[in-house]
């Protein structure tokens, strides 16, 4: 399989390393910035190009990994192409591919970094077709690189992007502000390290809502006064404090 890969970034490095995994052949990368490209393009033994013109008619595949409000005017550019193309957005309608050919989504359900190695095959790949013969083309791409796939369409798409939001991006800047407050108290993250992995563990064998911990499932209004004293000088952090709480507590 001769592979397009439109994007240098965090996504499409990962699935151009995984489909080179898989014997597929990376014919280009594509990216504004030509530098970025040619540093993907060096790791797949892919042309570089920052430039739509000289996309290649022959690919098999033209995937498309690049921010969401990009994937309208680059899709546009394709259309006259024969290949199967995917863009690989949470949020993005499937419908924006429409007038090609043959086209439909291969989404990863999964916050990828360039800098950390991760093994494909236990990435949800949620995919959807244009039809039921584009479906089986896309389909036959996810297998390769995944065991675990999955029929999605585009308003499903969108509601698991908004869940992954809640329980990555915004857990993550739950991470950075507690990092802040050890930091400005003199006190190391590693602390908290055993304890992000034993609530991340009690998810994998419990619904979510059944092993709430914490002070305001409690009603510990004492203890959660006190917290928000050593945050008078934060209201931007007392403000999401009370939120959260008050959310566990309507919740609970």
């Amino acid at each position: 399989m001769k592979v397009v890969c439109i994007g240098s970034g965090n996504v499409a490095t990962h699935f151009a390393l995984a489909l080179k995994k898989s014997n597929a052949e990376i014919l280009q990368v594509y990216s504004q910035h030509q530098e970025h490209a040619q540093v993907l393009a060096d790791e797949v033994d892919a042309m570089a190009i920052d430039d739509t013109a000289l996309i290649s008619p022959d690919a098999d595949l033209y995937l498309i990994a690049i921010k969401d409000d990009a994937i309208a005017s680059v899709s546009s550019i394709l259309k006259n192409i024969k290949g199967l193309v995917v863009h690989t957005s949470g949020a993005t309608p499937m419908s924006v591919l429409e007038g090609m050919s043959r086209y439909g989504v291969l989404y990863p359900l999964q916050t990828f970094s360039r800098s950390r190695a991760l093994d494909f095959s236990n990435v949800p790949l949620c995919v959807e077709a244009g039809d039921g013969d584009m479906l089986k083309e896309v389909k036959a791409v996810a297998e390769l690189l995944s065991p675990l796939v999955y029929d999605v369409d585009s308003v499903q798409r969108k509601v698991l992007h908004l869940s992954a939001v809640f329980v990555c991006n915004f857990v993550n800047h739950m991470y950075a502000i507690g990092a802040d407050i050890l930091s400005a108290a003199g006190l190391d993250f590693e602390l908290l390290k055993p304890l992000i992995m034993e609530t991340a563990a009690k998810v994998q064998h419990a619904e979510p809502s059944s092993v709430q911990t914490g002070p305001a499932i409690r009603g510990d209004e004492q203890t959660m006064n006190r917290h928000k004293e050593l945050l008078m000088d934060r209201p931007e952090l007392a403000a999401i404090y009370e939120t959260l709480s008050n959310s566990i507590k309507k919740t609970h």
